[in-house]
């Protein structure tokens, strides 16, 4: 059988799954059946709901899995303890694959579960928030099971409840990034699984993954673009400058999607609903459509458009998040997607075991 070797294992089919599909051509992505676009109003628990168990929730079930997730956001002592040991100049990814790790036992034996799941879906803000207002030097805010898990996720770091526009342009971009394929960390999450470990160590590998820049790596030419702007005023003189000057305009094109990004489609949506309320959001839209003005004017022919991290960082920006918790908050997201991965890989096992082609030397 002749053997097929792909750099990267770029093309190669790893795996059959239920979970999500991409189209780069068309610009479509699906969850469980679903395009994108039809659940962008849906909730964070709801959407999470639905990768997990495959449908969507009837009322009763919205109502469960708000509750279960706000009884299971606490920090247990031990993971206090350590957030306290770890070095102050550790950075977040690191620190939170360092405390997840900590919760392997043997509850966490295989197989993985959905409350497992819900567990680490829930704990992962909380993490981020107490060791963010630990660096501060401010008290842990505690979580508050009345608000629902991105309300809560923003009152931890800050203290204060986040106005309607903010907390849902959050909560669309994390709907919109809970799930994308076989991307490297999902890919890292069910090689580990596969060799019947446990759901803890697949998402440690995950988060591992995701910690290196050509993955997980923060929108920061994003946030730099925008405030270069600053005001709508300036915004075509500064990407015109750009543009001709041969600079890469940050925030468009996707390696993925060769038309629009669907996920950047359902947040301009958003965005439009509440325009108003926010100036950093609006500032964004306004750049967006001058953008792609100019893009058609200077580069006719060339199919660029506006991808998920250009109002990922417009998002950011507006909540005053720094860059170093971008990719943590992207991580509190993509959990939901990794932990729906090891559960159907634990379904009907086979572990990876791919060959490597040796081109070294040879003595004999």
């Amino acid at each position: 059988m002749k053997r097929i070797f792909s750099d990267g294992l770029k093309g190669i089919i790893a795996a059959q799954t239920t979970i999500s599909h991409i189209d780069g051509q068309e610009g479509v992505l699906i969850y469980r059946g679903y395009e994108i676009g039809e659940l962008k109003d849906l909730s964070f628990e709801e959407v999470a709901f639905l990768l997990w168990y495959g449908h969507l929730p009837t009322m009763a079930d919205a109502v469960d899995i708000k509750y279960k997730l706000s009884k299971l956001r606490f920090l247990t002592p031990t993971m206090k303890e350590i957030l306290h040991t770890l070095p102050v100049e550790m950075d977040m990814m690191s620190v939170l694959r360092t405390v997840i790790s900590s919760l392997g036992g043997s509850e966490y034996g295989w197989k993985p579960t959905i409350e497992q799941a819900m567990r680490l879906t829930a704990v992962i803000p909380t993490i981020i928030a107490y060791r963010f207002n630990m660096n501060m030097k401010k008290p842990f805010i505690e979580p508050d099971p009345r608000l629902n898990h991105v309300e809560n996720y923003l009152y931890m770091l800050s203290g204060n409840n986040p106005s309607k526009a903010v907390a849902g342009a959050l909560e669309t971009y994390m709907v919109l990034t809970l799930e994308h394929g076989m991307n490297a960390s999902a890919f890292s999450a069910r090689v580990t699984a596969s060799t019947e470990s446990d759901l803890v160590s697949a998402i440690t590998s995950a988060i591992g993954t995701m910690k290196g820049p050509l993955h997980g790596g923060a929108p920061s030419g994003v946030i730099d673009l925008l405030n270069e702007i600053g005001t709508a005023e300036k915004a075509e003189s500064v990407i015109r400058r750009k543009l001709l000057k041969g600079e890469k305009l940050m925030g468009f094109g996707h390696r993925v999607y060769k038309t629009h990004d669907p996920r950047a489609v359902a947040l301009r949506n958003t965005l439009l609903e509440n325009k108003g309320d926010n100036q950093s959001l609006d500032l964004a839209l306004y750049v967006e459509k001058k953008a792609i003005e100019l893009l058609a004017e200077i580069k006719p022919g060339r199919s660029l458009y506006t991808n998920v991290e250009f109002y990922a960082a417009a998002i950011m920006k507006s909540i005053n998040l720094p860059s170093d918790l971008f990719t943590p908050t992207f991580t509190a997201s993509r959990i939901v997607g990794w932990t729906a991965h090891v559960m159907e890989q634990a379904a009907n096992n086979t572990i990876y075991r791919p060959q490597s082609k040796y081109i070294g030397k040879r003595n004999c």
